[in-house]
């Protein structure tokens, strides 16, 4: 046997008339030595080894207390031979797993149990341990001097995950799967924790005064685009709860039409995974009366929320704003506002509207173009396209000089009403990207 073979060996002899250790937890600690060995089975191996070397026939008992130490783990063979020899066993937990590890088709079944409410294709298993187990292990290795052991918890859950996936014919997933089992070891419980689904959709918003979140208690009769889409969707998945994730925000009286704006629907602790999205679209559609549409819904990636909320802040929009002025507008004003917004950086001081709740800063933001239509005697129809992010109606009003230039200071003319629709918010190039559509399945990269 090699120096190291040999090192190694000691350091069991040492273990096992230390501790009571069972086949996994002895065979563990040189976890990666060898190869297609299991942990029970160098545990085995090892174990046969001493007994051998602590009983030779038919001098009979070499080394009495090896063969006691053996036995008092249950290895078979030593109580064979403390049996032969009339001596005196008390068999001994597992100084380290505390019998855990011959629970494991158990621990199984209760995995199993725990997951059959929910849907899911994918799942990982993982392990809460008591306190003074953990310290147990650390302990040991540190005595022993031990470099080449696994940890009980990754044994553990590595060899449920393999009866999980046999019983329920699922994948074992650890990078991003649909579900998570945690054993509780001391309680011997588990507590389920779904992945959450990231919905992702567009919607337009056909009635003004609808708020995009809920207003604060008692704040508003109208429900808001959030509960409006949010709650089929928490409903269809038996979800505990969702959030809603936006590309930007419009003002309780601006619609959204067109294509409509981005949005993700983060659902909560869903027990159900594979929906029928375009029934879904149907349903909210028709249960929001009119006041807010959605379409293109479909199965997205966690990191898209961040995503489509940062590229809010720069994607090209289209906004269409009735205009009345003070006092009367002429042709010439529209083709003059034409002629001057064409790519033109606005600063903007956070406005006087939402200064109570932002901290007051300089934006730079760009307008691209506006094209402007007189409607009437003091009236302008403005098509404008800028960055995400611009406060169009300060920048049509001017806002008591905090945005700079504006349509009012162009044109020096006061501004008496807007009423604004947002006509087109460009796509975020990525949103379909590695998606499936309505199959219920979140996106793996």
């Amino acid at each position: 046997m090699t120096e190291r073979g040999l090192d190694e060996l000691s350091k069991a002899e040492k273990a096992i008339r230390a501790y009571a250790l069972c086949d996994n937890c002895l065979g563990r600690l040189f976890a990666s030595l060898g190869f297609g060995l299991t942990n029970k089975e160098r545990g085995f191996a090892l174990k046969t080894v001493l007994l051998m070397a602590a009983y030779a026939y038919p001098q009979g008992i070499v080394d009495r207390e090896i063969v006691v130490k053996l036995a008092e783990t249950g290895f078979k063979p030593a109580l064979a031979i403390a049996e032969k020899e009339s001596l005196s066993i008390q068999p001994k937990k597992c100084y380290l797993c505390e019998g855990a590890l011959e629970e494991l088709d158990e621990l199984a079944a209760m995995v199993v149990r725990a997951l059959s409410e929910y849907e899911y294709e994918t799942f990982l298993i993982g392990c809460s341990f008591p306190q003074d187990m953990i310290r147990r292990e650390e302990t040991l290795w540190r005595v022993l001097g031990v470099d080449t052991g696994e940890l009980l918890k990754s044994e553990i859950t590595r060899e449920v995950g393999k009866r999980v996936q046999r019983i329920t014919g699922k994948t074992y997933e650890p990078s991003n799967p649909d579900i998570v089992a945690i054993i509780d070891l001391a309680e011997r419980k588990v507590r389920v924790e779904p992945s959450p689904l990231f919905i992702y959709g567009r919607y337009r918003k056909l009635a003004r005064g609808l708020p995009q979140t809920p207003w604060p208690e008692g704040g508003g009769e109208e429900p808001s685009i959030q509960e409006l889409i949010v709650r089929p969707i928490v409903e269809a998945a038996e979800a505990e709860d969702a959030l809603f994730h936006a590309a930007g925000r419009e003002d309780v009286d601006v619609r959204t039409l067109g294509r409509g704006r981005p949005f993700i629907v983060e659902v909560k602790r869903p027990k159900r995974r594979r929906l029928d999205l375009k029934r879904l679209e149907t349903e909210i559609n028709e249960r929001a009366r009119g006041m807010v549409e959605v379409e293109g819904l479909r199965n997205t990636a966690r990191d898209m929320v961040s995503k489509i909320k940062a590229f809010a802040e720069i994607a090209r929009k289209t906004y269409r704003a009735r205009v009345v002025f003070r006092e009367p507008v002429e042709e010439d004003d529209a083709r003059k506002l034409e002629e001057y917004f064409r790519k033109v950086q606005i600063k903007q001081r956070t406005p006087l509207r939402v200064l109570h709740r932002r901290r007051d800063r300089v934006r730079v933001k760009t307008v691209y173009s506006v094209k402007a239509e007189k409607t009437g005697d003091r009236e302008l129809v403005l098509t404008i396209e800028c960055q995400g992010g611009l406060y169009v109606k300060e920048f049509i009003h001017g806002d008591s000089g905090r945005t700079t230039p504006s349509v009012a200071e162009v044109l020096g003319k006061d501004v008496e009403s807007i009423s604004l629709d947002i006509i087109d918010i460009e796509e975020y190039l990525g949103s379909g990207s590695g998606e499936k559509e309505g199959d219920g399945r979140t996106a793996r990269h």
